[in-house]
C-alpha cells in the first residue's frame, strides 16, 4: 500500500501512513504508537494517554499542509533511529515533565526506583528519620533525580553536580519548570569535586556504567544518539564506581546513605567495592524485571 497523497490526507490517514513508514524501520513494533505520538506532538497535545481519544474523535478532519509536512519530518527522524524523546524534547519521570536533548541521558523508569528508595529512607520508612536531609545528586544530567527529590522532599537541601555545562543548563531549566529552581544548587565539576569538604546525609547517583566492550550490543538509538559521557565507564563499566564510592564515603556524614543505580550483572562487583571502602549494611534491590538494579549502603 502506497502512502496517501499529502494533499488528500485526513488525520486518520496521516496516522496510518506514518505507521506504514515506521514499519520499515528499527521500531516496527511501535510504528502505530509512534506515529500517533508524533502527530499529537505536532498538534501540541503532548499527553498521548489522554489525547489518543482526540485523534479518534477527529480522524475524519483534514490535516493542514503545514501539519502534514511537520509530521513527515518527525517520522523521518524516527525512521533513522533517533529516540522519540529527543524528537519531541519531552520525557516524563516520576510523574513530572522534563525537557531532554542529546546533551543528556533520557531518564528511564528504573531510575524512579532510586528516587523512591531515597525518599523512603529520608522519611524514616527505611531507618533514615531525617527531617532536613542534605542530598547530593552526582551526575545529574537532565536533573531528573534531583528535581524529583526536591518535589518529594520539600525540606531537603539538594545539590546537583555534573561535568557537562550543557547538561547543567538543561537541569536548571527542568528545575524551574517543575517549581523547584530555587531549591537546588547546581555545580559543575567531576563527581563530588565541586563539594569537596562538605558533608551530606545522602549521596545518590545514576552514573555511567556501560562497558566499552558492550557498545555494539546497545540499541542504535542509544549508541548513536545518547551522550557517550553519560553512558560508558571504561572497558568493564566500573570505572566511575571505583572513583565515586571512595569519594562518597568521604563526603557522607556518619550513618549516611549511598544510593547507586547499577548496570546488569554489576551487583557483585559493586558490593565488593562498597565493602572494601568500609560501607556497611549493603543492600541490592531488583527492578520490576528482577534485575539487580540498585545498591544501597550506609556509612558506618
Amino acid at each position: 500500500m502506497k502512502p496517501s497523497s499529502l494533499s488528500q490526507l485526513k488525520i486518520r490517514a496521516l496516522v496510518k501512513d506514518g505507521e506504514l513508514l515506521l514499519a520499515q524501520g528499527p521500531h516496527a513494533d511501535r510504528a502505530r504508537a509512534d506515529s500517533e505520538y508524533l502527530l499529537l506532538h505536532v498538534f501540541r497535545r503532548n499527553d498521548p494517554e489522554r489525547n489518543r481519544a482526540w485523534l479518534l474523535a477527529h480522524g475524519d478532519h483534514p490535516a493542514s499542509g503545514e501539519d502534514r509536512l511537520a509530521h513527515r519530518a518527525l517520522l523521518q527522524r524516527r525512521l533513522a533511529g533517533e529516540p522519540i524523546q529527543y524528537i519531541t524534547g519531552e520525557q516524563e519521570f516520576y510523574g513530572l515533565p522534563f525537557c531532554v536533548s542529546p546533551a543528556v541521558l533520557i531518564p528511564r523508569p528504573e531510575t524512579e526506583l532510586l528516587v523512591e528508595q531515597v525518599v523512603a529512607w529520608t522519611r524514616g520508612e527505611a531507618g533514615g528519620k531525617m527531617a532536613t536531609p542534605r542530598i547530593v545528586d552526582v551526575g545529574t544530567g537532565s536533573g531528573a533525580i534531583a528535581v524529583a527529590l526536591a518535589r518529594a522532599l520539600p525540606q531537603a537541601a539538594i545539590t546537583a553536580s555534573d561535568l557537562s555545562d550543557a547538561a547543567l543548563s538543561m537541569a536548571r531549566a527542568n528545575a524551574a519548570r517543575n517549581g523547584v529552581g530555587c531549591r537546588i544548587r547546581f555545580l559543575c565539576g567531576d563527581l563530588l569535586a565541586p563539594v569537596a569538604g562538605e558533608r551530606f546525609d545522602v549521596v545518590v547517583s545514576n552514573p555511567p556504567y556501560v562497558a566499552g566492550a558492550e557498545r555494539d550490543a546497545l540499541a542504535v538509538e542509544v549508541r548513536e544518539h545518547e551522550p557517550e559521557m553519560a553512558l560508558f565507564a571504561g572497558e568493564d563499566g566500573l570505572e566511575i564506581y571505583r572513583r565515586l564510592i571512595p569519594a562518597a564515603h568521604a563526603a557522607l556524614a556518619a550513618g549516611g546513605l549511598l544510593a547507586l543505580e547499577l548496570g546488569c550483572g554489576q551487583d557483585e562487583a559493586v558490593t565488593q567495592l562498597l565493602a572494601a571502602t568500609g560501607f556497611a549494611a549493603v543492600e541490592i534491590d531488583r527492578d520490576l524485571r528482577g534485575i539487580p538494579r540498585l545498591a544501597l549502603a550506609r556509612r558506618r
